[in-house]
């Protein structure tokens, strides 16, 4: 069976469970049970391979204990035992190591949805078919995950924990991250782009053990939601990261912006901050210079706090980032005065669909001198297609015409044409700080003569306004009768 064939058949089973209610609870409950499935995969291993080591999970706990036999404890005796014994003692699980704190943090938010313990041992044992210490089977699964966190889209709002692959793949592409360097995701949903970085890092750069330790030793996440916390923290399991406990259940905004410390800052930020998005009242008291509740605005300013002298970051930001007024141009005055925006890349309104279908920006920026000139790349969608959707996303080679322009890490050689064109300070100081600046290139669609068109406007309202009376008059006749 595929590894396809086998995830649907489980998910099909779940259906089938009066407990459990749409694609966030079943995803929810698919997770936890193939988290505690992959940790254990790789505690035997771990158990082959260092003589001390012990695994975080008590004995009786274990998945090889009460689910790994198919013919094991089932129906009622196997719920009570879920319900009972596994999730109070997982919840409050003793954090005695990291490998443990992932473990809890877990299950902290982690509920058991299903019902009938029957099908619960009919999912527990589809799920037994997979081994994870097994490599081939393990990417298999893992880019089925991937498509498991696009799936979310059709979650509620749980789309807005999923950026699109090619897009977090282009980001890391020219950021370039090395091992060793300190990257942070404050925002960092199912993590999308911490394993494009990693597959990055592990494609050009980790050559040794010590490379691969000092890359996992420089990786810091942090996500507020249970749901995509849970997702990211199994991630990052299946990408071979022993111990995950750096991704933090948390608000990175919760945090007054001057409690941040120099030892805090970080080397690169790569993130999608949720936007549109409110926080709750109170958390505006951290940014006093930026007094607002819109997320995305926050967490730019946060990040530019974040970098180090030198840092660099490639941030996801909405139209409304760019032209928005009031706290908008005080933090976009900041950023431009702190930072050097070197690149904004312009997103059509498909790249997100179908949870998202508004303009999107990919902004790059380094922090410690301020921008003189900003870039600016139009992104358009490939000739044939109107649109991208989720039959025809965006893809990687999508953007290699931009790669090809950049101009390497010192972004020699830019020149201005139909995709691009270059904007100095003074002129975005002249416009208030408006960044949302439209190729001037482009050909300004022909909607023909205001004065024609004036004329036929005429010409449809008096139709219309004729057609109108002519129901009137029918409709006094026939209530006349």
């Amino acid at each position: 069976m595929s590894m396809r064939t086998l995830v649907k058949s489980i998910q099909d089973t779940m259906r089938k469970d009066v407990g459990v209610d749409g694609d966030a609870q079943r995803l929810s409950q698919l997770v936890w049970m193939f988290f505690l499935k992959i940790i254990d995969d790789q505690d035997q291993s771990l158990e082959i391979m260092k003589d001390d080591y012990r695994s975080p999970i008590p004995a009786t706990l274990q998945w090889r204990a009460w689910a790994a036999d198919p013919e094991g404890i089932t129906g009622d005796e196997l719920l009570d035992f879920v319900n009972d014994d596994l999730f109070p003692k997982l919840k409050d699980l003793l954090a005695a190591t990291p490998r443990a704190r992932v473990v809890r943090s877990v299950f902290e938010d982690a509920y058991n949805y299903m019902k009938s313990g029957q099908l619960m041992r009919q999912v527990i044992n589809k799920i037994n078919e997979v081994d994870f210490n097994n490599l081939k089977e393990r990417q298999h699964f893992g880019d089925l995950y991937e498509q498991l966190l696009n799936d979310l889209q059709n979650a509620g709002n749980a789309g807005e924990y999923y950026t699109p692959r090619a897009v977090t793949s282009f980001m890391v592409q020219q950021i370039d991250p090395h091992p060793g360097e300190i990257l942070m995701d404050p925002a960092c949903g199912t993590g999308g782009f911490l394993t494009c970085a990693m597959r990055h890092m592990r494609e050009r750069y980790v050559k040794r053990p010590e490379d691969e330790a000092l890359m996992q030793g420089s990786l810091r996440a942090v996500e507020k939601k249970p749901l995509p916390h849970m997702l990211c923290t199994t991630n990052m399991l299946l990408h071979n990261i022993e111990e995950p406990s750096w991704v933090r259940h948390d608000n990175t905004l919760a945090r007054p912006l001057i409690s941040w410390t120099r030892d805090e800052r970080v080397d690169i930020v790569l993130t999608n901050p949720p936007f549109g998005g409110k926080e709750e009242d109170g958390i505006e008291n951290n940014f006093p210079q930026f007094k607002t509740r819109e997320t995305a605005d926050l967490f730019l300013a946060l990040i530019i706090r974040l970098l180090k002298p030198h840092g660099r970051a490639a941030v996801v930001l909405p139209d409304g980032s760019l032209f928005g007024e009031g706290v908008k141009t005080r933090l976009k005055e900041h950023l431009l005065t702190e930072c050097n925006l070197h690149t904004i890349v312009r997103l059509p309104n498909s790249v997100f669909r179908p949870y998202a279908s508004i303009g999107t920006n990919l902004l790059f920026f380094e922090k410690g001198q301020p921008t003189q000139d900003v870039w600016y790349w139009e992104h358009r969608v490939p000739e044939g297609q109107k649109a991208y959707s989720m039959t025809r996303p965006i893809r990687l080679e999508h953007l290699d015409d931009c790669a090809a322009w950049w101009g390497g890490a010192e972004r020699q050689g830019r020149e201005e044409g139909e995709r691009a064109w270059k904007v100095s300070i003074d002129e975005i100081r002249e416009r208030g700080f408006n960044l949302d600046i439209k190729n001037p290139r482009q050909e300004v669609e022909d909607h023909g003569d205001p004065e024609v068109l004036l004329a036929d406007l005429r010409k449809t309202e008096t139709s219309v306004e004729s057609l109108r009376a002519k129901l009137k008059a029918i409709l006094t006749e026939a209530l006349a009768r």
